[in-house]
């Protein structure tokens, strides 16, 4: 039995196989994500889904969905699956379905009478290109397969409904047809590898509903576009390869593509190998640019998101390359910042005030994963370009006061990573002096410290030295209190005590301001008050405004986001801190914590993990499928962890 294997029983049951969710993607922004039976649920769903450039900074959905039938002895069965009004599934092709496995690449198979159809998706790497193979694994008698295409040519934050905008027009070419719906969009070639017939049918099915954004509180309907149906017989044993891309491509080579892209997968019969497959998918490069994308299927590319997931998600599976590649774009986005540049490359948010240190502590992981003498010689005036600038109050929202603390306005604006917004305003207005900044800020300080002077410039390690003493003093008298644990920001005579996970960071970094006592204390309540199994709660259940389910529309989803959710990114630095307090002892925890995730890898997004979780028990998933930081982190300490069981 395979690792992620779904038999038969839990795919006809729709109520336990449609929020299982699958996702591919090319490493190039495009993608394909459905669910495990073939039924796009959202607005975001489809086989083929790219951005283009010349339209918008969004992507596409080009190809929705693909509907197969099964055609012996004149008697058709169809095995697509679409949700249309009234709560009705059309041509319930699920309920064919044998079983479901997606340890090397999505493969569904389907028994219809004597015949057992096999079909395999894959996404071609750096290519908008995905492929589909279709075997017949057993027939009795002559069997022909229809595929109806289901077009959308749309940007996944719309809908497309019938219009008669929409070109009707093909041109046959290869084993296929091309053709585009509206101006402005690439042409999308279908073709097989076999020849076949084109159908000229043109049709709009109308009242497709996506029930995952009727549950979030949008619209939720469309029409989609058939222009017809290609129909090829197939023989026992025999593969075809179904292909659809913006290119054409010739016939003949759609085998040896299919089995090259298959060669190249990372097997997902493990939760480490689930996770590193999935580490994969985050990565978007774009000629000469290498982005992390912040997550599935609506984020960006994010700075800060970027800059906490990329050691997990490269220098945790040793590839250290691709880390140098995402840093070589990110330090061309650093420095348009640092000079009060446009932003050259499309990296967003980079003005938020702890983006810059969590840059330095994502290259103070590389630092320790290679070597200090690395570091410095590749990202040694990086580092100090960056301390220079916050040192020098260049940063327009970071004010180095003299108590040695970095001072944030948050009031009007989120700045944190806690940023969710109602009417333009924070929901948590998080300003002033801000916990984790500053821990971050004093980590920074010692950490180019100690590099600086190993690299022979001992008067710019002293200053940095003295200004961490400053800070370090201040940081304990501003933020610790009478209970033990970290106020969460301070702005004058306004002190929050909401008991909120970002003092762990104080704990989890190398170096930190407070001393062992300290640091334990404030372990003890976070995992008295935070921990789930799923991540930590973005606030305590004691404390005012505790909203722990993130369900509703849109502002009952923005206020409950940071007020009591489940963060799994979270749980990477608080193991951290916890094997920093009870090293070797605390290795049994940690491993147990871990299990709490891989119980997700046969739920929501197969493989992977989404952005939150709610913060009460059944602790359910919720938003992104696919969540970048918290891939990352888990990854990370999975890292850590073996280097204590070396």
């Amino acid at each position: 039995m395979s690792y992620l294997h779904f038999d038969k029983t839990l795919m006809i049951n729709l109520e336990e196989s449609l929020p299982r969710e699958i996702l591919r993607t090319n490493k190039s922004g495009a993608y394909h994500c459905t669910t495990i039976v073939d039924c796009n649920t959202r607005k975001y769903h489809g086989l083929l889904v790219i951005p283009v450039p010349n339209l918008d900074d969004e992507n596409h959905v080009l190809l929705s969905s693909l509907d197969e039938t099964v055609i012996q002895h004149g008697a058709e069965f169809n095995l697509g699956l679409h949700k249309y009004q009234g709560n009705h599934f059309s041509p319930n092709g699920h309920k064919y379905i044998r079983e479901f496995d997606c340890e090397h690449i999505p493969a569904t198979t389907y028994r219809v009478g004597g015949v057992i159809l096999r079909k395999e998706k894959i996404f071609v790497h750096h290519e908008n290109r995905i492929l589909i193979r279709y075997t017949l694994v057993d027939a009795h008698s002559a069997t022909t397969l229809r595929f109806r295409p289901f077009l959308a040519f749309r940007s996944v934050r719309e809908y497309t409904h019938e219009n008669s905008q929409a070109s009707r027009d093909y041109q046959l070419v290869e084993n296929g047809i091309k053709t585009c719906m509206y101006p402005g969009y690439p042409e999308l070639f279908m073709q097989l590898n076999k020849k076949n017939e084109f159908h000229f049918d043109p049709n709009w099915y109308r009242g497709i509903e996506y029930p995952k954004e009727q549950e979030r509180g949008y619209d939720f309907n469309e029409d989609l576009y058939v222009p017809g149906y290609f129909e090829v017989d197939i023989k026992k044993g025999e593969s075809i390869i179904f292909s659809a891309g913006i290119s054409e491509i010739s016939p003949r080579r759609l085998k040896q593509t299919f089995d090259a892209e298959v060669a190249d997968r990372t097997p997902r019969d493990s939760f480490y190998h689930c996770l590193k497959n999935s580490a994969h998918q985050f990565h978007n490069k774009q000629e000469d640019d290498h982005y992390i994308l912040a997550g599935y299927p609506w984020f960006k590319c994010r700075a800060r998101d970027m800059f906490v997931a990329l050691p997990g998600l490269t220098l945790a599976v040793d590839e250290t390359d691709e880390f140098e590649d995402v840093m070589e774009t990110a330090r061309k986005a650093i420095g348009n910042y640092i000079k009060g540049e446009p932003i050259d490359c499309k990296i967003y948010e980079m003005d938020d005030p702890d983006v810059l240190l969590w840059a330095v502590w994502a290259l103070q992981q590389y630092a320790k994963e290679t070597s200090r003498e690395q570091c410095r010689a590749k990202y040694g005036s990086l580092l100090e370009e960056i301390i220079d600038f916050i040192r020098q109050r260049k940063h327009d929202n970071l004010f180095l006061h003299e108590n040695g603390l970095l001072y944030a306005n948050g009031a009007d604006r989120a700045i944190t990573w806690m940023n969710s917004t109602v009417n333009g305003r924070p929901v948590i207005p998080r300003t002033g002096y801000i916990v984790e900044i500053n821990a971050l800020w004093y980590n920074a300080l010692r950490f180019i410290a100690d590099l600086v002077r190993e690299g022979g410039n001992g008067l710019l390690a002293d200053s940095l030295d003295a200004q961490a003493e400053v800070t370090g003093k201040s940081f304990v008298e501003v933020f610790r209190n009478e209970y033990g644990y970290l106020l969460d920001y301070v702005d004058g005579n306004m002190m929050d005590w909401s008991v909120r996970p970002n003092m762990i960071f104080t704990v989890a970094f190398d170096y930190s301001p407070l001393d062992r006592v300290q640091k334990k204390q404030v372990l003890d309540i976070v995992t008295k008050e935070l921990l789930t199994p799923k991540g930590l709660r973005t606030l305590s259940p004691k404390s005012g405004g505790y909203n722990p389910n993130y369900v509703g529309p849109q502002i009952q989803r923005d206020y409950a986001y940071h007020q009591g959710t489940a963060w799994p990114w979270l749980m990477g630095f608080y193991m951290e801190a916890y094997l920093r307090i009870y090293k070797m002892s605390g290795i049994s925890f940690v491993e147990r914590q871990l299990i709490g995730f891989e119980d997700e890898m046969t739920s929501h997004c197969v493989g992977s993990l989404p952005e939150l979780f709610d913060g009460n028990p059944p602790f359910k998933g919720r938003g992104a499928v696919s969540f970048a930081m918290n891939v990352a982190e888990i990854l990370r300490i999975l890292k850590l962890l073996s280097k204590y069981n070396l």
